[in-house]
């Protein structure tokens, strides 16, 4: 399975105001290996030129396939993602990730570490709201691991 998506589709991982450089780096690298596009949102806490961001993306950094965004209406007006090709990702997401659409495109909205999604956005997809079950005992999962479990979970709906 070098190829995962050569049956033409797309993934797109998207993260509004990401905080920590490692989580993107990290997210960025799990994007190249599984052939998905990164978007990042700004404002970025911290700067793409650091090393964190390189170091926790080793030395795949210059290959992931990346746009920056200045806002998230400019994002979507030039994707122009339908509602059914959005999963927006939120601990008070409406359903469980193993629910979410399998279409040939597909963008999967993060929020940053501290703030989640901005709460107009989840709103005005509360239909496309989906959640990772998750004990009392944390929080919330690390923003990496969250984005690995929710893009291969959304590639496995291409291969059953």
């Amino acid at each position: 399975m070098a190829n995962l998506l050569s049956n033409g589709a797309e993934r797109h991982v998207v993260l509004v105001a990401p905080e920590v450089h490692w989580n993107t780096g990290n997210i960025g690298r799990t994007c190249l290996g599984a052939h998905a596009h990164l978007h990042l949102i700004k404002p970025l806490g911290f700067s793409l030129d650091s090393r964190q961001v390189r170091r926790a993306g080793l030395d795949y950094w210059e290959k992931v396939s990346l746009r920056i965004w200045d806002d998230v209406d400019r994002f979507l007006s030039e994707m122009s993602p339908r509602k059914e090709e959005m999963a927006l990702f939120s601990k008070n997401g409406k359903h469980p990730f193993w629910t979410m659409p399998g279409p040939e495109r597909l963008f999967l909205i993060f929020g940053s570490e501290t703030r989640g999604l901005p709460e107009s956005l989840v709103s005005e997809y509360r239909e496309m709201s989906f959640y990772i079950p998750i004990s009392d005992e944390i929080r919330c999962l690390n923003l990496s691991t969250a984005v690995g479990i929710a893009l291969y979970e959304s590639l496995r709906h291409l291969f059953i």
